[in-house]
């Protein structure tokens, strides 16, 4: 049954359609998001879960520069302390710039 016949049996019987609603939409402007220039402006880290076959489970924190997207820090471990993610501070300073 298309939707016409559907709406024509609806009006006849004096039963009201649902009406879908609208997608809501974004209030004011987005702004985009601004890539950086110059080397060492913004850097982002994350941290990754996995598991190997034999099922132990390690995480992986990794620290990109945003410009040139090379990896500053990788530090794999089964678990990853307050101590190690300090790794971290290092790969700034070895990069002279205090900026995370």
């Amino acid at each position: 049954m298309n939707h016409k016949k559907l709406f024509r049996i609806y009006r006849e019987e004096g039963l009201a359609m649902r009406r879908r609603r609208s997608r809501k939409r974004a209030l004011g402007t987005r702004r985009p998001i601004l890539v950086p220039d110059k080397v060492n402006r913004r850097w982002s880290l994350d941290f990754v879960s996995d598991a190997l076959s034999d099922g132990l489970r390690f995480r992986v924190l990794c620290v990109v520069d945003d410009c040139t997207r090379e990896a500053l820090a990788t530090i794999v471990d089964r678990s990853l302390s307050g101590a190690r993610t300090r790794h971290r501070d290092q790969a700034t300073q070895q990069a002279g710039n205090d900026c995370l």
